[in-house]
């Protein structure tokens, strides 16, 4: 099963992919991870003097949209590129922000999942250009980080252990959406 989340920045993608790790074995890459073991940390060492992988990963909010540009030059000859690039060895695409990668890719994926943390979260998130409503799952992050934890158990119950993959009709998770 090949799996995209989704979500404004900080709402807790990252940690909804640690979770459904942990207790399910998910794996997962996010965006500006992958990304960076790609091609930014080599593009952007000698701008910003960055000294490992990590270092530069780890800055990577001070220059979000700058990332956000590097992708989109990435992704410019075939906007699924990096979609292609993390579900060729990954179960999970963390972070993905750009519509025409999106449009381009999304039949790549069974499952899209949407963190909202709107409650919480009140900067808008000018590098993310992708709207709730194509998620087939919505699960909000404004709670507690342990009632986030049970959330994500529900989902991962839901799509790893509770139903067989062969009992799921292919079209469920387009035809019915699923809020936690």
């Amino acid at each position: 099963m090949k799996i995209l989340v989704l979500g404004p920045k900080r709402s807790g993608k990252d940690a909804l992919a640690e979770l459904l790790n942990k207790h399910f074995e998910m794996t997962f890459k996010s965006s500006s991870e992958m990304a960076n073991e790609i091609f930014i940390y080599d593009e952007l060492k000698s701008k910003y003097g960055y000294s490992s992988l990590e270092e530069c990963f780890e800055d990577r909010h001070n220059h979000r949209q700058e990332w956000y540009l590097m992708i989109c030059g990435y992704n410019m000859e075939d906007k699924s590129r990096l979609s292609k690039d993390i579900i060729n060895n990954y179960d999970c695409y963390v972070g993905m922000r750009d519509l025409e990668e999106f449009e381009s890719s999304k039949d790549l994926f069974d499952v899209i999942i949407w963190v909202d943390a709107s409650k919480r979260i009140v900067d808008g998130d000018s590098t993310n250009k992708i709207s709730k409503e194509v998620a087939h799952i919505v699960v909000t992050n404004n709670g507690t980080f342990e009632e986030f934890e049970s959330k994500s158990k529900v989902i991962g119950n839901i799509l790893f252990n509770l139903i067989p993959n062969e009992v799921i009709p292919s079209n469920f998770f387009k035809l019915n959406n699923l809020n936690l």
